[in-house]
């Protein structure tokens, strides 16, 4: 594996972007990063949507911690991102992943956006916990996952930092250039491929709204939302340095 890093500065805001490009020789079908934890617990909680929302929380051994939501892609399930809750939970952050409510688009695709009210739950779930330190909640998401999220994040001032795995400007009537815009002076950071030609443009344009941090990991893997991840694991390292910087 070969590593070419390059950093530059968004004028808008002042905000930082930092891109990171690789190129990878080779294939890793799963994400092997860093120390595991043991594996977390199964939590319940209601949603707005009337939905009892089952999720897998894995804990940081130092509380009170801060804590971040993971959101997988649509079709996938929590359990994706189990090695990014443990090296998380390992580097002193709780970790928090849901489901979607189903696997498959819904029948009225006006539905979709209402999602993210189970994003907005697990936020509210997690500020009421005594092991959560006050101000201190972060949202992950992937595909789907990263446009649902940033709508939750705009929505709940509570949530500090957010991070978007490839991203899109609208996913099938779930658009985030404005939900940006309201997320405003908190931190954001994205992750894409070069080779993914619609989530590189969004990055590209949704890094300049907001006023705030806006920092960028690009990856030269062929590969999009946790699969990216998966081939490039690298980027996991990022993902938990961002939020062990930004909410810590």
């Amino acid at each position: 594996m070969t590593w070419r890093e390059s950093r530059g500065r968004h004028d808008r805001g002042g905000s930082r972007v930092v891109a990171r490009l690789a190129a990878v020789g080779g294939m890793c079908t799963v994400l092997m990063s860093g120390p595991a934890v043991a594996a977390g617990s199964l939590v319940t909680f209601a949603s707005p949507s009337g939905r009892m929302v089952t999720a897998l929380l894995t804990e940081a051994a130092q509380v009170p911690a801060p804590a971040v939501v993971l959101v997988p892609m649509l079709g996938h399930q929590k359990n994706e991102w189990q090695v990014v809750a443990d090296r998380l939970a390992a580097g002193g952050v709780h970790a928090l992943a849901i489901d979607l409510p189903s696997l498959s688009l819904p029948a009225d695709a006006r539905e979709l956006v209402g999602w993210n009210e189970d994003i907005r739950a697990a936020v509210a779930y997690l500020t009421g916990r005594t092991d959560v330190r006050l101000g201190g909640v972060g949202l992950a998401g992937a595909s789907l996952g990263a446009n649902l999220v940033a709508v939750a994040a705009a929505a709940e001032p509570s949530v500090r930092s957010i991070a978007l795995v490839s991203p899109s400007l609208d996913y099938r009537g779930v658009r985030i250039a404005e939900p940006m815009r309201q997320f405003g002076a908190r931190q954001a950071f994205f992750v894409a491929s070069v080779q993914d030609p619609y989530a590189a443009r969004s990055v590209r344009e949704l890094q300049a709204l907001g006023d705030g941090s806006r920092e960028v990991r690009w990856s030269y893997v062929p590969a999009h939302g946790t699969a990216l991840l998966s081939l490039d694991p690298g980027l996991v390292d990022s993902i938990v340095e961002w939020f062990q910087q930004t909410l810590g």
